[in-house]
């Protein structure tokens, strides 16, 4: 059946083409009655605008893409929250995509996004991103962009993030204040800024505290998994049985390490503590609860949508356009993992 147009609605109801627009927009020239006509005969014929002719109208498709590396993740699903919740109030659609931490597929999606003429783009990087060529594709084109978490310093948008490397630092003193002096390190992979700048945290804050950095303490992980805690853990013991701390990149890996402490009757925190870091819902739930830090999700989602919305006005207003940097707050969440109260 084909789509039914503006043509056709003032044709059944003997109205001009104008008028049936105004009134499904609802000015206030455009009587009551009229509108209601047009309304009620609009939902009765099914009718949804043509989003390409608006687009070519106005120059605006009101969508937005976003580009997470899983949706999943309960960091991740509560940044969509918080972008989907702003940007409904400002009448957008976001077009979510996962780029399931693949740069080839990351790729993809932003070329997609921009043959979908959205208005603008929010991302945060694959662990596999070390080349920004598509970033630097969307800027060329003019297309308003915020990254969030994981960014490349290199591209000149506006970003959400927090200071990972002040808010690692505050989760390796909180294990040193409780006592800890061997204190290993679970980091993401090489590529993600914010895994470096955990990693330089973790490094800083035993520099500070006069403990000796050793390679041989930290462990990479390759995806960032449940499992590679379990395994990690396993092999922390073996390597080091006198490690009193761990600090691991994220609540995910963190609950792959009590699991099996737990199934190994390694008793956490009197044997050796573990701090987090996200702040993951099931940091709560399992036993011991995990200590971690606080990363606001929700608002860096209602943040990243802010600022591109700014953006967007100031292109649809032709005005000039300064690219912002918002750094959210963290904070040490102490639980039973690193409290031998």
């Amino acid at each position: 059946m084909k789509d039914i147009t503006l043509k056709e609605i003032a044709k059944k109801l003997g109205i001009s083409i104008t008028t049936v627009s105004k009134a499904l927009k609802n000015y206030t020239d455009v009587s009551p009655k009229t509108k209601k006509a047009v309304i009620e005969l609009a939902e009765k014929l099914n009718f949804t605008p043509n989003n390409y002719a608006i687009y070519l109208r106005t120059n605006e498709s009101k969508t937005i893409g976003l580009i997470i590396p899983e949706v999943v993740h309960h960091f991740f699903s509560n940044v969509i929250n918080g972008i989907i919740h702003r940007a409904e109030e400002n009448g957008y659609l976001v077009i979510i995509l996962q780029s399931n931490e693949s740069l080839e597929l990351e790729k993809k999606q932003v070329n997609l996004l921009i043959n979908k003429r959205v208005d603008g783009i929010i991302i945060s990087l694959s662990n596999e991103s070390n080349n920004d060529a598509h970033l630097k594709e969307i800027l060329r084109r003019e297309i308003p962009l915020v990254q969030f978490d994981k960014i490349s310093k290199l591209i000149k948008s506006s970003k959400v993030i927090i200071n990972d490397q002040k808010a690692a630092m505050e989760a390796v003193q909180h294990l040193i204040d409780k006592g800890c002096k061997k204190i290993t390190h679970i980091r993401g992979p090489l590529n993600p800024q914010n895994a470096i700048d955990r990693f330089l945290g973790y490094k800083k804050a035993l520099e500070i505290n006069n403990l000796k950095f050793d390679q041989k303490l930290v462990y990479t992980c390759k995806e960032v998994t449940f499992e590679e805690g379990k395994l990690f853990a396993e092999q922390i013991l073996k390597d080091h049985p006198d490690v009193d701390g761990i600090f691991v990149i994220t609540d995910l890996v963190a609950i792959g390490v009590l699991s099996y402490f737990n199934e190994n009757k390694i008793v956490v925190p009197n044997q050796i503590k573990v701090i987090g870091f996200s702040n993951w819902f099931m940091a709560q739930v399992i036993s011991p609860k995990l200590s971690t830090v606080d990363q606001p999700s929700y608002e860096m989602g209602s943040k990243s949508f802010d600022l591109l919305l700014e953006e967007m006005i100031c292109k649809k207003e032709s005005k000039p356009f300064l690219s912002k940097i918002v750094e959210l707050e963290t904070a040490v969440i102490e639980r039973e993992s690193t409290n031998n109260n």
